[in-house]
């Protein structure tokens, strides 16, 4: 696209030392991480400004908004993707992006869920915070789908300790392989249903094991921070800072060295690469609402915009060193999209433990690690593994078939607990593979003149035959705990619903066959990194945010030493 005038306002005031692209999980470590290392550093959002405390429906009762807090029938007519996500509701839609904000193309059915404000969707992050384990590193190089990871486990856990202090995980250190064990305050607690059913699977599968999510929720008051008050609300925004946000925490501890500069309302068109110096300078950036186009310069640049933006962004970056795209001498920019495959759902009740109950609304589950193709299992029919999350509750109100629906008896009824009833959902990891892409259109825009993604991914034979794996081990955990009800599904829903959109611009260690280095710096321009979901090579089974932070300290680490030396 042509470019409007540049406003540049004097080139001086528009340089930094850094810039970060995006304000969500990666983006706010980046800005922390370059402010408290001495760096004046540029934080661009394409979305609005939410400081800590703008969470209106925070402290709203059902009853206190319309449709008791439900969507409208306008509202879900309007955006038959966004509402396939069940946590979208009228109490926290103002942190999703409707369907028509932002278009795109799907080739294939991929459902991208967006979150545009400051903060991005760590406002909105499940926080359940596993570490990657020696084997996810080394997966790629054993059974070949992909490239091999440039870095391991080892090189990680350092910054993963790192992070933890930092954030807050409240957990236990369970001495499994798969999630290896890191910086925790105490776990929150099962309940009764939860240690039923832990009980019964380690028991009857001796392989497997149930263990408390590590979450980002405060079970200890961290500073100004926490703790969590177990009301279940996260999605809303938390005003006790009770979970981990870059608005509640990042961000502000960026903001208290006076370094940091934040600039809603800012689309990243392109970064500027310089030919004759043979290094990127600067970007080129949209204001979303007066079209206006500015530049800003600085040494080095972190892409921080979620996977699919960061990889238009990219993409859009074209030069005459760069014809395809930023860094694109691999081919490899938009390919080896993944998501997580949460496609097996399960639910059952169970008629026991009527006597016991529990305290407030926990605002986490239980986690079934993997157990395919893990020590002595090794399954035929797909490589890698799942794992699943799971929890217990009791349902609300004492009714039966027979309860009439109205007077003293009912009412009376509602107030007593119901019967137990557990969900459970899978995990899966789905496989790199190059036909599973990204890449921009050549004829639709979006309102500000960028062009449309246009998105192409399916599972294929490996993820389909997790699925069939995931839907019979899923029903014989429930078989063995005594549940009765046992409703065990496969949704088929779309790629993209997990929200964990990963790849497109992947960590290697050949820039032949990779975008990025092993510190996530983009091999033919040194002084532009990589630290959201793009660069993972592959995608493992864990909830991936943790690993985005931990690769993210590390890389402003390798970054500030690079400037301080003048390297970029």
């Amino acid at each position: 696209m042509s470019i409007p005038s540049v406003s540049t306002k004097g080139k001086a005031s528009h340089t930094f030392d850094a810039i970060v692209i995006g304000s969500g999980i990666s983006g706010g470590w980046a800005a922390k991480e370059f402010c408290e290392k001495g760096l004046q550093t540029l934080v661009l959002e394409r979305g609005r400004n939410v400081e800590h405390g703008d969470y209106p429906t925070a402290m709203l009762e059902s009853w206190q908004r319309a449709y008791r807090g439900r969507n409208t029938p306008e509202f879900n007519r309007a955006n038959p993707i966004l509402t396939q996500v069940g946590a979208v509701n009228d109490a926290d839609r103002d942190f999703f992006v409707p369907d028509a904000e932002h278009p795109y193309v799907q080739k294939q059915p991929f459902s991208w869920i967006k979150g545009y404000q400051v903060g991005g969707k760590s406002l909105l992050w499940a926080r359940w915070t596993q570490r990657w384990s020696e084997a996810d590193f080394e997966a790629n190089s054993r059974d070949g789908h992909g490239v091999d990871w440039p870095i391991r486990y080892r090189d990680l856990a350092p910054w993963y300790s790192y992070v933890e202090k930092f954030v807050g995980i409240a957990g236990n250190r369970d001495g499994l392989p798969q999630i290896p064990d890191g910086e925790y305050l105490p776990p929150m607690e099962m309940n009764a249903l939860e240690k039923h059913l832990k009980a019964q699977i380690e028991t009857n599968f001796p392989d497997r094991n149930l263990v408390i999510s590590r979450t980002a929720n405060l079970t200890q008051q961290r500073g100004n921070r926490g703790p969590c008050q177990y009301r279940s609300r996260c999605n809303r925004g938390c005003p006790y800072a009770g979970y981990f946000s870059s608005n509640s925490a990042t961000l502000p501890a960026a903001n208290a060295t006076g370094r940091l500069t934040m600039r809603p309302f800012s689309v990243v068109h392109s970064i500027i690469y310089d030919e004759t110096q043979q290094k990127a300078v600067g970007v080129r950036v949209i204001d979303t609402n007066t079209l206006e186009t500015t530049e800003f310069f600085a040494r080095v640049i972190f892409v921080n915009a979620a996977t699919i933006n960061s990889t238009l962004l990219l993409l859009n970056s074209t030069s005459e060193r760069f014809p395809q795209g930023l860094g694109n001498d691999s081919a490899q920019l938009g390919r080896n999209l993944m998501d997580h495959n949460y496609r097996v759902k399960g639910y059952a009740s169970h008629d026991g433990f009527k006597d016991r109950y529990y305290s407030g609304r926990r605002p986490t589950g239980v986690l079934i690690p993997k157990f395919r193709n893990v020590g002595t299992d090794k399954q035929e029919n797909f490589l890698r593994g799942y794992a699943f999350s799971a929890g217990g509750m009791r349902n609300r109100g004492n009714i039966g078939p027979d309860t009439p629906p109205i007077g003293a008896g009912f009412k009376k009824a509602l107030s007593e607990p119901g019967s137990w009833g557990m969900w459970l959902g899978s995990m899966a990891e789905m496989l790199p593979h190059p036909e599973n892409r990204i890449t921009l259109s050549a004829t639709q825009t979006d309102r500000w003149g960028m062009p449309q993604v246009e998105i192409n991914a399916v599972h294929r034979e490996n993820e389909e035959a997790m699925v069939k794996d995931m839907l019979v081990t899923a029903e014989e955990m429930f078989h063995a705990g005594g549940f009765r009800n046992i409703n065990v599904r496969d949704s088929k829903e779309p790629i993209g619903l997990g929200i964990h959109e990963m790849g497109t611009a992947r960590m290697g260690r050949n820039p032949r066959t990779s975008v990025l280095n092993a510190h996530n710096a983009i091999h033919a321009v040194p002084n532009v990194y990589v630290t959201d979901g793009a660069c993972m090579t592959s995608s493992s089974w864990q909830n991936p945010s943790i690993t985005y932070m931990a690769l993210t300290a590390r890389a402003v680490d390798h970054a500030v030493q690079q400037f301080n030396r003048h390297e970029i």
